[in-house]
């Protein structure tokens, strides 16, 4: 990928800038008769920038294409009817380099992540946290925010928050933005021992003083006024680096994240691109509900991100 001469600020900026930099990759989708998966890697393939190995029912898939006037020619269909076969060969085909890319298709997250998580034949780096990070596109915000964990860790302890902030951090610079401000979630901005997540938050900030997490900005607890609205502080008069201009935000639990998100997704016109962290190559995971929009967006962050593995 060329070099970006400024971040990324938008999904559609994110979408036409793989569009433009002349590569492709090839993504190995696993269960493939998804209507939505089916026009999202159509409308990749067609941009130029991906190429897609169906993996599933061969008849079914042909027939979803018919059904959305996409020609089928324009795939490699791989006729897998069991979905525990076509999930691990989707793996496989990733693992040995056939694909750079994997996504889950008609199939439950559990089984998918199954296969990723396998320990010989899945996809996890060494000792690595499994983790979750998306980009949120928002009405009323100036730029990307990246949010974690929305799909994955429960309740993440210290080390697993370590792995959630460095992800994000990546992420963030990959979309040129050099200096990420990370706001750490919390319904307040104290330190509290009747609120756990507090302290890991206090450690957080502590080691991102000291270098241990690197190129970044690092502060909490805040609650979302503080990290999001500048005019929130100087009414609350609580000072922070982050200064209402978060570029990621950590919440303390699963619960918290993913009903923040799905929150802004369907009363303020969210749109996202997301994907599994701690894996070797890409993994893209979604709601077998998901638009096809937002389907289309993570193949384009998939794209961007499988330069940096």
């Amino acid at each position: 990928m060329k070099t970006l001469s400024q971040p990324i600020t938008s999904l559609n900026e994110l979408a036409d800038y793989v569009i433009n930099s002349g590569e492709k990759k090839s993504i190995a989708v696993a269960v493939a008769e998804d209507p939505n998966t089916i026009g999202a890697i159509a409308k990749a393939v067609t941009h130029g920038f991906a190429e897609a190995i169906m993996i599933g029912n061969k008849k079914e898939i042909i027939t979803r294409c018919h059904e959305l006037n996409i020609n089928p020619d324009i795939f490699q269909l791989i006729d897998a009817p069991d979905p525990h076969d076509a999930i691990y060969l989707a793996v496989s085909k990733v693992k040995n380099e056939e694909a750079d890319i994997l996504m889950k298709g008609l199939v439950g997250t559990d089984k998918f992540l199954r296969a990723v998580l396998h320990k010989e034949k899945g996809l996890m780096k060494p000792n690595a946290v499994m983790s979750y990070v998306c980009a949120l596109q928002l009405p009323k915000y100036p730029k990307l925010l990246f949010v974690t964990d929305t799909a994955v860790l429960p309740f993440p302890g210290l080390k697993e928050k370590t792995a959630m902030l460095t992800y994000a951090v990546d992420m963030a610079h990959a979309f040129g933005i050099q200096k990420p401000k990370v706001a750490l979630i919390g319904a307040s901005e104290k330190v509290s021992e009747g609120f756990p997540n507090t302290i890991d938050y206090a450690m957080l900030t502590k080691m991102a003083d000291r270098g241990q997490i690197k190129n970044c900005v690092v502060d909490g607890p805040l609650d979302i006024f503080l990290a999001c609205d500048k005019e929130s502080i100087a009414i609350k008069g609580v000072p922070t680096p982050i200064n209402g201009e978060a570029d990621v935000l950590l919440f303390p639990t699963l619960e918290a994240c993913n009903s923040f998100y799905k929150g802004l997704m369907l009363f303020a016109g969210g749109e996202l691109a997301g994907l599994i962290q701690g894996t070797q190559k890409p993994v893209v995971v979604m709601s077998r509900s998901e638009s096809e929009a937002s389907k289309y967006y993570c193949i384009a962050l998939a794209c961007l991100m499988a330069e940096k593995k």
